[in-house]
């Protein structure tokens, strides 16, 4: 590529390259990482499928999935995402084409080596930090490295103002690096193993710190970087409120990293901390349905466009969903609720509402709208296909979730049930005998929705096949 005065905005063009990448390959880890989701969904309906070896039994495939499908399909999405709106949002190129291909390819080599390792029995045991610490660091320079990517774009900005969603893609960056260095603070003593640097009760409240802040900064924060730009974009809507918008900025990233003690009541942390986690998660509620709200109220004038845009309706339909998770988790970080729910199939139901609900439709819409753009197109080569896609996701989620919350409140309460004479009036295995069916249900919600990514997979295949790679020229109203 010829070189270009990064001053001139007629000569001075967008980094897409990176975004593609990107993009192409949340496609791929998305479609693997649910792939396997199901598959080990169907390994608790048919235990035979783990086939007695160590190297495909369920507690080594499950941190794959999980990993592939937080930090390679979500994570995928927040980077394509974060680097083409910091582009657009502050008309100037990424200040260095380098650093975003060291960014692209680190950060494939660290889930490739994630992925290596966890069927060979390499792990932390941590959740959501199962990574070694060889991974661990490499992780968290790639991260360095895309921080400086991010903020050194926003620096060199063209016009004054910093978008709001690069406010919450800048706190989604900045949080997550944090606390992915202080939990994974370790004592190596081989080359693929390590202690921990904490021990007890501390260690679980620094490594739930960590849990909850990925889904808070991760899975939240950083999506919601992705609503403010793609719902009005997408809706053809100014946002319903700026201010709304910056007061939900302020008061989410305020409280969302004190709920983390919500995942550890009745255990041996002390009391005052579980209460804390618990009554900060009941405020937290208030500046996630504002968000909610903002990003629903934005089609205000345009909801007739629902009818016609499928791409719109995953967007809204995600809200919709993160809207009712960020009730249920509340709800559930309550010690009474929690007695209940704690350890039952509910927590894997709220999880995979605001996973598949919320994560996943909100990427598929944004993927949908970003790819014609990034290759030369006027839309997706299937409107059709879009809209089966559409309901494919919706009632895989639906299965899914009814499944779990049915499962949940089953299994809680045969667990907590009691003879006149003080013994349990369930064995474990008859409540395991009564959440079969609920794993069926799961497992077809489950590949009902994994069956929509390959219809996507298929359309977004024609889309650029049919295209051309785009040169975005920067010009004053392109954002």
């Amino acid at each position: 590529m010829a070189s270009v005065n990064p001053l001139d905005t007629n000569a001075c063009n967008y980094n897409y390259e990176v975004v593609r990448q990107f993009t192409l390959m949340t496609l791929f880890w998305g479609i693997l990482g649910m792939g396997l989701g199901v598959f080990i969904a169907a390994q608790l309906v048919w235990p035979a499928l783990n086939f007695g070896l160590p190297w495909t039994s369920f507690g080594r495939l499950r941190p794959m999935h999980t990993s592939i499908v937080i930090f390679a399909f979500g994570g995928g999405a927040l980077f394509a995402t974060s680097l083409y709106v910091v582009q657009r949002t502050s008309r100037v190129r990424l200040i260095s084409d380098g650093l975003a291909k060291f960014v692209f390819w680190g950060w494939q080599a660290a889930i490739v080596a994630a992925l290596i390792s966890y069927p060979l029995g390499y792990t932390t045991s941590k959740e959501y930090a199962e990574m070694e610490w060889p991974i661990a660091v490499w992780i968290a320079i790639v991260w360095v490295a895309y921080a400086c990517l991010f903020f050194g774009t926003i620096v060199r900005r063209k016009v004054k103002h910093i978008y709001v969603g690069n406010w919450f893609y800048g706190a989604f960056i900045l949080v997550t690096g944090m606390v992915h260095i202080i939990n994974h603070a370790a004592v190596p003593v081989s080359l693929m193993k390590s202690y921990s640097a904490y021990s007890g009760a501390t260690d679980a409240m620094i490594q739930w710190w960590y849990g909850h802040s990925v889904v808070g900064f991760i899975l939240t924060v950083g999506f919601l970087g992705m609503m403010y730009y793609f719902v009005p974009k997408q809706a053809d809507r100014p946002i319903y409120s700026y201010r709304l918008s910056i007061v939900h900025f302020w008061a989410l990233i305020t409280l969302y990293i004190w709920a983390g003690p919500h995942h550890l009541h009745y255990t041996a942390l002390p009391d005052w901390a579980q209460s804390l986690g618990m009554a900060m998660s009941i405020i937290l509620l208030a500046p996630s349905w504002g968000g909610m709200i903002n990003g629903m109220m934005t089609l205000s004038g345009a909801w007739h466009k629902l009818r016609t845009d499928p791409i719109l309706r995953f967007l809204v339909v995600s809200l919709a969903f993160y809207g009712m998770s960020t009730f249920e988790g509340p709800m559930m970080a309550i010690k009474t609720v929690n007695s209940l729910s704690h350890y039952t199939d509910w927590t894997i139901g709220h999880v995979h509402a605001g996973a598949l609900g919320w994560v996943a439709m909100i990427s598929i819409g944004t993927l949908y709208h970003m790819i014609p753009k990034l290759y030369g197109r006027e839309q997706m080569h299937s409107i059709v296909l879009i809209n089966v896609h559409f309901w494919l996701a919706t009632i895989g989620t639906v299965l899914y979730i009814a499944s779990m919350w049915v499962n949940g409140i089953t299994q809680g309460l045969m667990w907590r049930a009691v003879n006149d004479d003080g013994t349990l009036t369930y064995s474990f295995v008859e409540a395991l005998q009564a959440s079969h069916p609920g794993y069926i249900v799961r497992l077809l919600g489950g590949a009902t929705f994994a069956s929509g990514m390959l219809l996507m997979a298929y359309n977004s295949w024609r889309t650029i096949r049919a295209g051309e790679p785009a040169v975005q020229v920067l010009t004053p109203s392109v954002a």
